[in-house]
């Protein structure tokens, strides 16, 4: 079968490239799969980091991918649905997780053979940041697919709204594994140079701060801890950290706060993951979450607001701390509860239970299961 998988590879960073990598291997054992990627992902006015393409340092996969479709030039919408329908592909898999892309990728979609079946990959339909052209672009972009992948409920429950017709079938996100392996607790915090943490209660807050991902709310609940407690926080500031300089500074966190603002490589996530006691997810609206899967490769527990999709990846009392609302002073009774009662070991085998399923094989052959049953 010939594969084409239009999305974001290699040379762009970030956890979608990593997702669709780690697809891209499972799929090419079996099928031959060309990669195509965007010469052009987002304009640099829009793009709130600092780069979208990996560093030297990154250990990022090299998927040979052909860089055709620049996502805000419509002449490169036209060669790239020309070139792809030429090569008569029995599939394309796209990922969609913003409406941006709906208008390049759709039109792709819209312009291939009826022998071409499309399956697209939902991350969000209704985004977090919501924007007037939101409905528009989902209705264009939904309707040129075939069949859907859906990791959450919250995404089905979108999906169904823009198109009740959407045949879909549910598979939860796998555990990412790219990362290697984890390390003593001492060692990791000796290599963040946090030594002094070692007796700590240690929260970590990871991944791109955006305001929907409710680090001051976090900051807030760590205000309501004794000082036994200490945050790590690790990712890259998409806008403004100010806020949250301005918290720390008021509610005096800044002995307490462990600041690592900048895109962390793969190869640095280890330490991070490794040196806490708990990842702390707290946020204000959601789907799923790539940190969930992150977190559960480490075997480190997760309390998160019950947002989104959240709470089906995270198992309440089993494999972490499911908060009801989205309050600092619930938030902070829930991170004391789970260090007083000594939750870590029970939480960690059941993590463990639940890897076993969540792999990326199991996600490729599901995809694969899929397109047959669309035929």
């Amino acid at each position: 079968m010939k594969i084409v998988f239009l999305s974001t590879f290699y040379p762009y960073r970030g956890g979608i490239a990593q997702f669709n990598a780690l697809i891209y291997r499972e799929i090419e054992k079996v099928h031959k799969v060309e990669a195509i990627t965007f010469s052009r992902q987002y304009p640099a006015m829009l793009f709130p980091g600092k780069t979208q393409l990996v560093s030297p340092e990154d250990a990022a996969d090299l998927i040979p991918s052909k860089r055709w479709l620049d996502s805000i030039n419509p002449l490169t919408y036209i060669r790239t649905a020309w070139r792809i329908k030429k090569m008569q592909p029995d599939l394309i898999i796209t990922k969609y997780w913003m409406t941006f892309f709906a208008p390049s990728l759709g039109y792709v979609l819209g312009r291939q053979t009826k022998k071409t079946k499309r399956i697209s990959i939902l991350d969000n339909v209704i985004p977090h940041e919501k924007r007037f052209f939101d409905n528009w672009c989902n209705r264009y972009f939904l309707k040129r697919n075939d069949g859907f992948i859906v990791m959450s409920e919250k995404v089905l429950k979108d999906l169904l709204f823009y198109y009740p017709k959407a045949k879909y079938i549910y598979v939860p996100h796998p555990v990412y594994n790219q990362f290697g392996e984890k390390t003593t607790r001492m060692a990791a915090l000796q290599k963040l140079g946090l030594e002094k943490m070692a007796e700590k209660k240690i929260i970590l807050f990871f991944g791109i701060i955006r305001d929907y991902k409710g680090l001051d709310l976090l900051l807030e609940a760590m205000a309501l801890l004794s000082d036994d407690f200490q945050l790590i926080v690790a990712g890259e500031v998409y806008g403004s950290f100010q806020k949250y300089q301005e918290i720390i500074d008021n509610r005096c966190l800044n002995e307490r706060v462990s600041l690592f603002t900048n895109y962390i490589d793969d190869d640095e996530v280890k330490d991070y993951f490794s040196a806490a006691d708990v990842c702390v997810l707290p946020y204000k609206s959601a789907t799923q979450s790539g940190i969930t899967s992150i977190s559960n490769h480490f075997e480190l527990p997760l309390i998160a607001t019950n947002v989104g999709g959240l709470a089906e990846t995270i198992l309440h009392k089993k494999t972490g701390l499911i908060v009801d609302l989205v309050d600092e002073k619930l938030l902070s009774e829930s991170i004391e509860h789970y260090f007083s009662a000594n939750l870590n070991s029970e939480f960690q085998e059941n993590i463990k239970v639940q890897n076993k399923e969540n792999t990326w094989d199991n996600f490729g052959k599901k995809i694969l299961k899929f397109y047959d049953d669309l035929k």
